[in-house]
This record gives structure tokens, sequence and C-alpha cells, in this order.
């Protein structure tokens, strides 16, 4: 837990509440404030769920399928641009000035442009042509106008969001080249058995994989990228080129302000930045050292910030931490590959593990057990037993005495005693 600002008697109620930000943390907020709450969002679209995103490139879900539902209170189709701590105002791009008692950043997070040869030319701001992020509906309507039947397309970076892009791309035709500067594909999720799965399934779906591949540049052909430049000197050949190198917290609206900001927006435990009139959650919040740019932190915290707001969390101990667990399906018209990791997947010497395999189905499960405590795993193409697994995990608790990879656990991990 993190102590809070000294200043934590420095107001008596909400009041006005502004929340800056439509993704789910600042929507989840907003909505459950209900009419207190102003919603000041500049992306056109309506609020939406951006953890789907990959699933309206793919074709799954039309756009609209992903809205989040509406906040009742006022909702602001502008950018903030300023925040006035003096006066608590929030002055907005097109010359609005909100007035508030208790603002909330939930700005989210920008993804990283990697610093490639050729990305930028000299004084340009915008990507150029044929180079997309993924980040927004925007980014995600512009893919799928771009891409068509054969399309040659390259994604740079082979974590989460770059494995999603690369199958979204390649359900929708696309020729695409995934390309990894590290050993494996999602080296932070997942032990090298099953990224060794993920990407044979990313295979048989038609994506060439590239890892210990390190991109030196692009190049540019009247405005638009064609070619994209490995440090080897091999080149791929693009019509669309996808940025999937991560994310950084945008905290540059509340750096601004002089907020006290570090990997993100720092916060204590009722969510309060260094400014008592000031909270933030979500991807931009930095809470206990840990800035967590996942969706299921993101609404833990907006729950207890609105408890808080509201008067529902007068016991409540605030946020705490999350610990995170990490799903992803790929679909295939041979069968859904399914995983879920949570914890650190990787032993450390004097740890007890437990793996079971089926090569014929194509399922592998393993857990990561250290004296009494189980701290982590992964399971691919079967999860029936993930929310046994995630229980025990979570909760933190012994396991049974009797338990050195014994039955107790083994139990736990087939769900019925077997594969």
């Amino acid at each position: 837990m993190t102590a809070p600002y000294e200043h934590d008697d420095a107001t008596t109620g909400p009041g006005r509440v502004v929340v800056i930000g439509t993704g789910l943390a600042g929507i989840r907020v907003a909505h459950r404030l209900g009419e207190r709450a102003t919603l000041i969002g500049e992306e056109p679209h309506a609020p939406y769920n951006r953890v789907l995103l990959a699933e309206v490139l793919a074709g799954t879900y039309a756009p609209e399928v992903i809205e989040l539902p509406r906040a009742t209170g006022p909702h602001l189709r502008t950018r903030a641009v300023r925040i006035d701590r003096e006066r608590r105002l929030v002055q907005c791009e097109n010359g609005d000035e909100v007035g508030y008692d208790t603002l909330v950043l939930a700005t989210g997070s920008n993804p990283v442009l990697p610093p490639l040869r050729g990305l930028f030319a000299p004084g340009a701001t915008e990507l150029p042509g044929g180079v997309h992020a993924f980040r927004t509906m925007d980014d995600c309507l512009a893919l799928t106008e771009a891409v068509t039947d054969g399309t040659r397309a390259v994604v740079i970076g082979g974590g989460l969001l770059g494995v999603s892009a690369a199958r979204a791309l390649a359900r929708r035709g696309a020729q695409v080249v995934l390309t990894q500067q590290s050993e494996r594909l999602m080296e932070r999720q997942l032990d090298p058995r099953s990224s060794e799965l993920v990407r044979r399934h990313l295979t048989a779906l038609g994506v060439e994989i590239h890892t210990e591949c390190r991109v030196r540049g692009v190049g540019v052909v009247d405005g638009h990228v064609r070619r994209v430049e490995l440090h080897d000197g091999y080149v791929l050949g693009t019509d669309v080129t996808v940025l999937a190198c991560g994310v950084r917290p945008r905290a540059g609206l509340a750096q601004a302000a002089g907020l006290d900001v570090r990997k993100g927006i720092v916060v204590d435990d009722a969510l309060r930045t260094s400014d008592p009139h000031i909270r933030a959650v979500g991807d931009c919040a930095q809470h206990a050292d840990t800035v967590y740019g996942l969706a299921t932190p993101a609404l833990e915290q907006a729950d207890a910030l609105a408890d808080l707001l509201t008067g529902a969390g007068a016991a409540h101990p605030g946020y705490t931490g999350t610990r995170t667990l990490t799903r992803l399906t790929l679909p295939h018209k041979a069968g859904p590959l399914d995983l879920a990791a949570f914890g650190e997947t990787e032993a450390l010497p004097g740890d007890d593990v437990v793996q079971l395999a089926d090569a014929t189905r194509g399922t592998y499960r393993k857990v990561v057990v250290r004296g009494d405590r189980l701290v982590g795993g992964v399971l691919v193409g079967e999860l029936a037993t993930v929310g046994a697994l995630a229980h025990a995990w979570e909760s933190n608790e012994a396991l049974p005495a009797d338990d050195a990879v014994g039955a107790p656990l083994l139990h736990l991990l087939t769900h019925d005693g077997g594969l």
C-alpha cells in the first residue's frame, strides 16, 4: 500500500467531478457517478472497449458492437489542453472552460513510435503513408480500409498487441510478416514452450515470423513506406506497416500542470495525485511504482475511486494493487488457440514446476510453486482449469502442506485429474 499524500483532508466531497478520458477507466468512473460527472474526450466516436479493437480489425465485430455503456452526465467531445489548478478549471481546445471540484485523469496511453531511420522526414510530425499505430478506433478503421486480400503487411513488435494485430490482419487476407526483437513472441507473458505454440498457430494462419530481429529503418517512396529494412540488411516489401512496439502513459497534461509524474502520474491508494483535487486512474496512473497498462487494473482502479467519491467506500481501503492475468484467443478454421498466463511463468532455482503437455491436442499447462505459494502459470489450448488456478494465485494462500508438486496441485492443474 502507498501512503496518502499529506493533504488527504483537503476535500470533504467530490462536488463537481470532471473526467478526462473516454477509455475503460474514464467511462467506468463517469458511469458510476452518473449526472455528477462531466466527461471530456477528444475521440469523435462513441466510447468503446479498446481491448476488442483487434476483433474489429479481424472483421469479427462491427465497431458499434464494442461500444461501452454511455455515461448519463454531460459529454464534451473536445481535447483538454490545460489544467488551471489555481482556478480549478480544465481548458479545452474548443474554447470551453470546465470547472471542477474533483478532476479525474483517465488519459490512457500513447503508442511508442520506434526511432527508425526514415520514419519521420526532417521537421515532420505525422507518420508517412502506409504506417499505422494500432491504438484507437481511427487507427483500426484506417487499417481496415487499407487492407484487402493480398495486401503485404509488416507488423513491428511481437508482444500481445503485435500478435493480436498480426492475427487480425491475416484473417483479413493480408500477407503478414511479424518482426520481434527478442527471442520469442509475448516474452513478457509466456514461457518458451507456450510462446512456441503461439508461433506455430500464427504460422498456420500464414504469418511469417522473424524473432531476434531488429528493424533498422523504412524506405519511403512518394510519401508511402514500401520497404522495412532489417538490421542484417534483409528488406521486406510492404504496403501496410503496423507499429506495435508498446505504449507509454499519456501524462503530458498532468506534467504541464506540475503534478508528480515519473513513469506515469503518481497516485496513492485513494488514487490521489500530488494535488488533493486531482485523481488519476488507468493506463496513465503509477501506483506503488507500477504502471499496469491493462484493462483489469484500470477497471479496478475506476471502481475503487467511484466507491470513494460516492461514499460507498466509507470503509473502503482504496486501491491496493492488481494481480494481472492475460488471456488471448487466436481463432483459426481448424480451431481457436486459447491461452492464459499469470504471475511468474519462469521458475527460479528452488521452485517446483508441474508441466503437462499433449502434443496431439496442442495443449500445455504449467504452474510454478515457490515454497507453499502458487506464483504463476500458463495454459495453452485448454482453459477449463484457469479459474481455480487464478483463484489460488490471487488469494496468495498457502497450498496444502502435502502438496510438494503432489496430488492437490496436480488436481488443480488438470481439473479432472488428467488430460
